[in-house]
């Protein structure tokens, strides 16, 4: 045991061996990250000084109100990533038409509500009217996934990676214009059921709008499913494997082309499901509405950890919650909330490329 200090002190005085200058031994990229989180702090405290010392602070209502809003933002940005990371995961390319697809899903939904609306079942039947609205904006948007891949993304599976993504961009121009052409341009108004209007009263004398309360339930509703699916059932295996090595999948009997199928099919449900709930919130929708709710959730997706269930769903929530708090803990105009997002990314992108949880392409089974 007493051999391997002495050897390495006889290597280090090894005549002519130089050792490594301590600055060449730094984390640099580590040590700018340190400083910029505490600039960063250092500036929201700031603020909140100069607030309170003129008598603006925020009401601790106005915090958890916010709070909320970031929770119902980053629902919906966790359920659109959970697209983005499921399809890099299995193909290595992002889809960045997905965007669109959430907004076919809010067109589908809105046109399912108006026709409800118009004979009177919605007000009798409420439940049922969200129910056939989230079923049409999932039904419409998975055929959506499905039939993009089908058209666009597969007979390019085997071209170089760069080929796929052109494409999807294309892809995502061409929707949105198609979009625009069938629905025209103006904007469509999402009219809430009773059940979804007034508000949900905390204690502090909170009020959080009953269309937040009913995204946050169901996005983590469906985020847990998503994780049972692909942790637990025969699929979710099958999933894993091609995510692992298509060949040796297709080798052991699966289906890499359903598979595949398969994989667009639950991101373009979730995406459909968080149109029409990016619809109720916002209440009024157009055919470039999935444009920046896309891309913010591709941010969440990397944020995360692209390929990463877990990653997106937490990088979805850490986006919302910046964008809602960001603002206010700055002392910045809420219009700049995009920046915040995409200064987010480029940070990740610079600082760890990986993402929060890594990435995370497959998992090898024994």
């Amino acid at each position: 045991m007493s051999a391997n200090p002495a050897s390495s002190h006889h290597n280090a005085s090894i005549p002519g061996r130089k050792q490594r200058p301590w600055y060449s031994r730094v984390n640099w990229v580590a040590v700018v990250a340190a400083i910029f989180v505490l600039l960063l702090i250092l500036r929201v405290i700031q603020v909140q000084l100069d607030l309170a010392a003129a008598g603006k602070s925020y009401p601790p209502a106005y915090w958890a109100f916010q709070l909320s809003n970031g929770l119902v933002l980053g629902g919906v940005y966790a359920l659109i990533a959970l697209g983005y990371t499921l399809v890099y995961g299995i193909l290595l390319m992002i889809n960045f038409a997905h965007g669109e697809i959430v907004m076919f899903g809010a067109y589908a939904g809105f046109f399912v509500l108006a026709a409800c609306d118009a004979t009177g079942f919605t007000k009798s039947n409420q439940i049922a009217t969200l129910l056939l609205v989230f079923g049409a904006g999932m039904l419409v948007s998975m055929l959506m996934g499905v039939g993009l891949e089908r058209i666009a993304y597969r007979p390019l599976r085997a071209a170089p990676r760069l080929v796929p993504l052109i494409t999807a961009i294309g892809a995502s121009v061409f929707l949105q214009e198609t979009s625009r052409l069938i629905f025209g341009a103006p904007i469509r108004v999402y009219n809430k059921p009773a059940l979804l209007q007034g508000a949900l009263t905390l204690p502090g004398n909170v009020a959080v709008p009953l269309t937040g309360v009913f995204i946050i339930v169901a996005s983590i509703i469906m985020m847990v499913v998503l994780y049972w699916l692909v942790q637990r059932t025969r699929t979710g295996r099958a999933m894993r494997a091609v995510a692992t090595n298509k060949e040796a999948a297709a080798l052991m009997g699966i289906s890499v082309d359903r598979i595949i199928v398969i994989t667009f099919a639950i991101g373009s449900i979730l995406a459909g499901a968080a149109g029409v709930m990016l619809g109720f919130h916002n209440s009024q929708i157009n055919s470039t509405m999935g444009f920046f709710p896309g891309i913010k959730a591709f941010t969440a997706a990397v944020l995360g950890g692209i390929g990463n269930i877990p990653g997106a769903m937490l990088g979805g929530f850490i986006l919302g919650l910046a964008e809602a708090l960001g603002p206010s803990l700055l002392g910045i105009p809420s219009q700049y909330k995009d920046v915040i997002a995409f200064t987010l990314l480029v940070l990740v992108l610079i600082f760890r490329p990986q993402g929060i949880l890594g990435e995370q392409l497959g998992i090898e089974k024994a």
